[in-house]
Order: structure tokens, then C-alpha cells, then sequence
């Protein structure tokens, strides 16, 4: 059979394709903006848009103010059909973004436009945001994406993995088998040692990318990686049989990796912090009150209004008016949309973590974005976003609220505790340890199963490092 020719040929098709509003970029803005940021965006568009005032600063409630709120000041707008188009205000996906938030979850098509709302970008990644989009494209099936989205959430800001597998199996309820097979397609992901559950995982993982798996670095890196930190390099090539000029240059080569591979994506941390929310201690348990004295109270200047009500203004002119109009109501709505999430989940956070404001880190429970997500009816991504670089201060303290979403173990009794409590308990068991015969790892496991926490030696190595706890050899006094 004779084989065809190629050729070019035209050809049509009709596709649908959803793009992301200019105004929904900016809700979404502002949903992810902290405290001063958002005050710098509303900043910039009072500058840009005329139409837009500023009321006096007072105290601001969530409640509409009767009489003269944002909303009203909107309705007062429909008195004339010059302002029809205001309730037009790219109604799919204005209605999208600002509908109830009490409306059922099971509807595919709407959890689908949430998806790509929520996955379009606006400012720089974050690491986990960074990536889910990798994971996206990754050719995974769906149920190797929630686990991969699990196992996302649970990277720390450093890129470590602060879970092992076993631990998200139990957690979870997913084979491990399955869970490690993903772990190991993360791994592969940008930036180079992601997902790695210790630094020599870490090093190994960079030292495979670039092709020196097995070298004498990786080796060093495997079984010598505290002698190497103590620079211990004639010890090192006793134990490998190696010139100490080649531990030396395997040195250099280990020292131009990188420890911390998320390090990139967390360098934009705020010089100054003002906490979005405060909570306060009343007789019945915990008031929550927003930050949001330092956010511009906005209204559509009635100038303006009186403008496109005269017959002398020249249409072009009304025409301008009417698209300012247009973006400072959608700008309140954000805002007011914004703040009504945050209230939201902040109060959810207090109530679930309660037992910690009364007595401290020894009661932080375990959680998640999606135990959040289910009780306030939102997708978890958008949990994500509400929090990220956002501060709460509390009768503790003041914390980023990603602060409260830790994993956590399952007591002997049934009780689940954050791992936030574990290291801080396992500090305090060091802390009180004999110095001339400090605690091993194996003997610090054996203080948590007594305690009835089922905490596994490697994870008590883990955390012990994160602490900057030097194994028990080096702790001991002569």
C-alpha cells in the first residue's frame, strides 16, 4: 500500500473557552490581599476612579447600615434606565463569584467555573499554588489528584513533607502503595528536592536531577551527612576509602544545592503586620472582631449621580461615568464579599480551636482547609486564598491564621492533636531530660507511646531537626 502524501489543509472548529473577567481577577485580588495590601489597592483606585469617595473613618460593621449603606446607595442608581447596564455588571460571572454561599455544593458545572476562577492567577505563587498547577498538567487520574492535593497540603513553606506516608494512609484512608507512587511524581516537580521528607532526601533528590546519582556526593550525602556538616572529612574518607581531596570537592558540589527548595516562593514576607482579625476573650468564650478600621469606606460620589440625571451631560460623558460607576460598586461588593468570608472562617477556626486560646499549644487540634471548606459551604482552594498571608491576634498571640491548619495524630483514646503540639511536647522532653544521658530517638518514641501518641522514630527524627535539636550524642555532657 502506497504510502499518503502529507499536506496543509484548513480547517474550522467551534470550541468554548471561559476566560477570567477583569473584575473577577480583582475579587479575587482582594480576597488574597492582608491587611495593608488591600489598603493599597483601594488606595489605587480611588486615585483612578472618580466617581468613587471616601467616608469618614469610623467603625465598620458587616451589617448594612440602614439609611445609607453601599447597597442602598446601588439601588438609589435604578431610578433612570441610563442605569440598566448596572445590573448587568458581567452578570455570569458576577453572579458566579457573588453567589449564596449557602447554596448546595453538588452542582458539577459550578465546582467546575469555581475551579478555573480560583486556579487563574493574580500575583506570584505561592509554593503550593505553584505546584497544584504543575499537578494539574501532570495526566494523573482523579483520584491520584486528591491524593496529589493532599500531599500538597501537607509541604511546609521550606518544600518538606511533613507527614510520612504511612501517616497520610492512616489519615486518609488512601493505599500507601498509591500515596508513595504520587509522593514520587511531586517529587519531580519544580523547584528540585520538593516533597522530600528530611534534608538528605532533600540533597539526594537534587544531586539525582542533575545527574550525579550514586556519585561520591550522593553517597556522602546518604551516610555521612553529619560528619560532612561537622566537616569531618578526613573521617569521611577513612569510612569511604577515598582521597580527602575528593571529599573536598564533593563538598563544594553539595554545598550549591539547596536545603530549603520552597525558600524562593516565601521571600515576600510583610515588614509590618496588621492582624486582619482579633479575637477577644469574653464570659461566654471568644469575640471576633475585623481589622478592617484601616480599609477606605467607599460610596459612589453623588456628584456624579447628578451628572448622568442632567440633560446637558453629553452622552460620551455618561457613557465614562457609567463604567466608573460600574467598577467602584463591583470593587464595594468585593469588599464587602471579602470581609463576609473572612468573619467566616476565621470564627469556624476560633470554634474548632478553642481549647487552644484557653491553655495553650498543648491543645492545638489537627486541621485542614477542607474540614474548613465543608462546614462554610466554600471550595478549599478558596479557604487557601482566604487565609494566605493573613494574621489574626488572639489572647495568645498573634499568628498567620495557616498557622491553625496542621496535620495531626490520633491518640490512644481517640482525640486527634496537631503535630504542632507534638513538637512542642517533644521539646519539653528534651528540655527535662538527665544531660549526662540524654534521650535517644528510639527512647523519646517509647515517652510518646507511654503518652499514648503512636509517633514513629523517623518522625521524631524529622521534627527533632526542624527544632534544631542536636541528636542525643552531641547533647550529652561529660
Amino acid at each position: 500500500m502506497a504510502d499518503q502524501s502529507q499536506s496543509l489543509a484548513l480547517t474550522q472548529e467551534q470550541r468554548q473557552i471561559q476566560l477570567l473577567a477583569p473584575q473577577l481577577r480583582q475579587s479575587l485580588e482582594l480576597l488574597q490581599a492582608p491587611m495593608l495590601e488591600l489598603r493599597e489597592l483601594v488606595q489605587q483606585e480611588l486615585q483612578l476612579n472618580p466617581t468613587l469617595e471616601e467616608k469618614p473613618p469610623k467603625s465598620v460593621s458587616l451589617e448594612v447600615e440602614p439609611g445609607g449603606s453601599e447597597v442602598d446607595d446601588a439601588k438609589e442608581l435604578a431610578f433612570n434606565k441610563e442605569f440598566e447596564i448596572l445590573s448587568r455588571i458581567d452578570e455570569e460571572g458576577y453572579r458566579y463569584f457573588m453567589q449564596d454561599l449557602s447554596a448546595e455544593a453538588g452542582d458539577s458545572g459550578r465546582e467546575k467555573r469555581r475551579a478555573f476562577f480560583l486556579d487563574s492567577q493574580v500575583k506570584p505563587e505561592s509554593l503550593q499554588e505553584h505546584l497544584e498547577r504543575q499537578l494539574r498538567v501532570a495526566g494523573l487520574s482523579e483520584l491520584d489528584l486528591r491524593i496529589g492535593e493532599f500531599i500538597i497540603g501537607s509541604i511546609n513553606d521550606d518544600g518538606y513533607l511533613l507527614q510520612s506516608v504511612e501517616e497520610m494512609a492512616a489519615a486518609t484512608g488512601f493505599d500507601a502503595a498509591r500515596i508513595h507512587d504520587v509522593l514520587v511524581v511531586i517529587q519531580d516537580f519544580d523547584p528540585i528536592g520538593v516533597g522530600a521528607r528530611d534534608v538528605r532526601e532533600c540533597l539526594q533528590l537534587q544531586l539525582e536531577r542533575l545527574g550525579q546519582a550514586e556519585s561520591l556526593a550522593w553517597t556522602i550525602v546518604k551516610d555521612h551527612l553529619e560528619a560532612l556538616g561537622n566537616k569531618q572529612f578526613r573521617e569521611i574518607a577513612q569510612a569511604l576509602a577515598v582521597p580527602v581531596e575528593q571529599v573536598q570537592l564533593s563538598a563544594k558540589v553539595i554545598a550549591t544545592l539547596e536545603p530549603k527548595p520552597g525558600r524562593a516562593f516565601g521571600a515576600e514576607m510583610p515588614t509590618y503586620i496588621l492582624p486582619d482579625v482579633v479575637v477577644e476573650k469574653t464570659g461566654n468564650g471568644y469575640a471576633i472582631q475585623l481589622n478592617d478600621e484601616h480599609i477606605p469606606r467607599l460610596w459612589i460620589s453623588r456628584q456624579y449621580k447628578e451628572m448622568m440625571r442632567a440633560g446637558t451631560t453629553r452622552p460620551e460623558v455618561k457613557t465614562y461615568i457609567r463604567e466608573r460607576i460600574q467598577s467602584g460598586l463591583l470593587l464595594i461588593k468585593s469588599i464587602t464579599q471579602r470581609q463576609r468570608t473572612l468573619y467566616r472562617v476565621a470564627s469556624e477556626i476560633v470554634r474548632v480551636q478553642a481549647e487552644f486560646l484557653d491553655e495553650g499549644i498543648s491543645r492545638l487540634k489537627a486541621l485542614n482547609m477542607t474540614d474548613i471548606a465543608r462546614v462554610v459551604g466554600l471550595h478549599e482552594t478558596t479557604i487557601c486564598r482566604c487565609v494566605a498571608n493573613k494574621y489574626i491576634k488572639t489572647p495568645r498571640g498573634l499568628f498567620e491564621l495557616r498557622y491553625f491548619f496542621t496535620p495531626g495524630f490520633k491518640t490512644q483514646n481517640g482525640q486527634t492533636i496537631s503535630f504542632r503540639a507534638v513538637q512542642d511536647r517533644l521539646a519539653a522532653l528534651v528540655a527535662g531530660e538527665d544531660p549526662k544521658r540524654p534521650l535517644s530517638d528510639h527512647e523519646l518514641v517509647e515517652c510518646f507511646k507511654r503518652e499514648g501518641l503512636p509517633v514513629a522514630r523517623r518522625t521524631v527524627a524529622k521534627y527533632r531537626v526542624d527544632l534544631k535539636i542536636p541528636p542525643s550524642h552531641l547533647r550529652r555532657l561529660a
